[in-house]
Parts: structure tokens; C-alpha cells; sequence
């Protein structure tokens, strides 16, 4: 949590900086997507209070709080990764401050990404605990292929996750006209699928790395300290 709130307050200041350097308000937009990157994190953490407050056996049997919390933190999770697409932003027009504003971008992707990896990580665990370790990365491949699929909505069709309530409608009709031709444009297959793919290989490496066995001295027996220092 330090490490991701030092992020955070980087990717701020850097923003702020830029807006009184330019005097232009151009990437504020990064500050409400980490704002929006925030939000699954804290929805798993109260979905894990709510599980463990209930009991590790069975908890949505009982407990319409975990239930809730999990439900939303689906709903939300897409945002976390959604900073990645901000890079379209670069493409507009070239800027003479194109590296710093690429730095700037890949820094608050960067802190969504692990934002919404650590959120996975805490709903991975609840999961793994209730049906086994297979079944939780059955779960992390079925979130990346609706995150893959939410993060096009977002950014191809312009639905936000609060859409499910705000715009209903408008938003079953725009699934249902995917849903209806989905091969009607290469985007509109092949961009959900690979960043699915993305999403996975990146949270399994990240996974991989946080779970490496930090290395241990061997301990040294009687025999090998006297080869070490044989007595004269």
C-alpha cells in the first residue's frame, strides 16, 4: 500500500507539474482514471473483510456484503488496466512534449496496472481458499477475458463501469450489436482477445515474481567448518 500510494502521489505531482508548466489542463484526465484505478483495490479489500468476518466456508451462502463488494469490484476492475489505452492520447499530434507526456502516461498505467493486479491477487486467494488453487486461475483467465472485453467498451464504444445503472439500455444495445457481428471489424475481436492474453501473461509473471523463495545460506555442519579450518 506505501509503495502504491508513493506511485500515486508521483503520477499526481507529475501531472500537476505539467498543468502549471503548460498551463494546460490537457492530462488531468489521468488523475480521475487513478482515481478510478483505486476503486477495485478497495472494493476487494472490503470484499476479503467481509469474507473472513463470515467464514471461510461458503460466505455468499450468508453474507450478501461479500457478494456485493465482489460484484462491484468486477464491475470496476476494468479501469485499473484502462490507463494503458490513454497512450491514444499521444497519437492526436505530435508535442514537443511528447517523451515527457509518454513517461507520465506509462507511470499512471503502470500504478493502475499493479493496482487492479494486487485487487486480483486479495479476490484470487478468497477464491483458491473456497474451491483450490485450479479453479482460482480458472478465475483469473475468465476476469481477463471480461476485462479484455470491458476495457473495449470503454475505450471503443465510451461506456464507463457505472453505465450498468446509469445507461442500461444503451449499453445492452451496444453488447448486443458485438454480440450480433462481432467480426463486423478486426478491433472489435481482436483487441478484447489480446489484451485478455495480456492482462493474464502480465498478472502470472507479476505472480511469479512476488512469489520467488528468497535464497537462504546453507547451514554449515561440523564436518564442512573443520575442512573449512582444519586444526594445525
Amino acid at each position: 500500500m506505501l509503495g502504491l500510494s508513493l506511485a500515486t502521489a508521483a503520477s499526481v505531482g507529475l501531472v500537476t507539474a505539467r498543468v502549471i508548466h503548460t498551463g494546460n489542463l490537457r492530462y488531468t484526465f489521468l488523475l480521475w482514471n487513478l482515481f478510478l484505478a483505486w476503486l477495485p483495490l478497495i472494493l476487494a479489500l472490503g470484499a476479503c473483510g467481509a469474507y473472513h468476518r463470515a467464514g471461510q466456508a461458503a460466505p455468499w451462502r450468508r453474507n450478501w456484503t461479500f457478494l456485493g463488494l465482489g460484484g462491484a469490484w468486477l464491475l470496476f476492475f476494468p479501469n485499473a488496466p484502462y490507463i494503458l489505452t490513454d497512450v491514444i492520447h499521444l497519437t492526436a499530434r505530435f508535442s514537443r512534449h511528447f517523451w515527457v507526456d509518454l513517461v507520465l502516461i506509462l507511470l499512471c498505467a503502470f500504478t493502475g496496472l499493479v493496482l487492479g493486479f494486487v485487487s486480483l491477487y486479495l479476490m484470487q486467494s478468497v477464491v483458491a481458499r473456497v474451491f483450490g488453487r485450479v479453479v482460482s486461475w480458472l478465475f483469473i483467465g475468465v476476469v481477463a477475458a471480461l476485462s479484455g472485453f470491458g476495457v473495449y467498451l470503454g475505450r471503443f464504444l465510451r461506456f464507463n463501469s457505472w453505465d450498468v445503472i446509469v445507461k442500461p439500455k444503451a449499453l445492452w444495445q451496444g453488447i448486443g450489436n458485438w454480440a450480433a457481428d462481432p467480426f463486423a471489424h478486426s478491433t472489435s475481436y481482436a483487441f478484447p482477445l489480446l489484451f485478455a492474453i495480456f492482462l493474464f501473461v502480465a498478472y502470472v509473471m507479476l505472480y511469479a515474481l512476488t512469489h520467488l523463495q528468497q535464497l537462504q545460506p546453507a547451514p554449515v555442519t561440523p564436518d564442512a567448518q573443520a575442512a573449512r579450518h582444519p586444526a594445525l
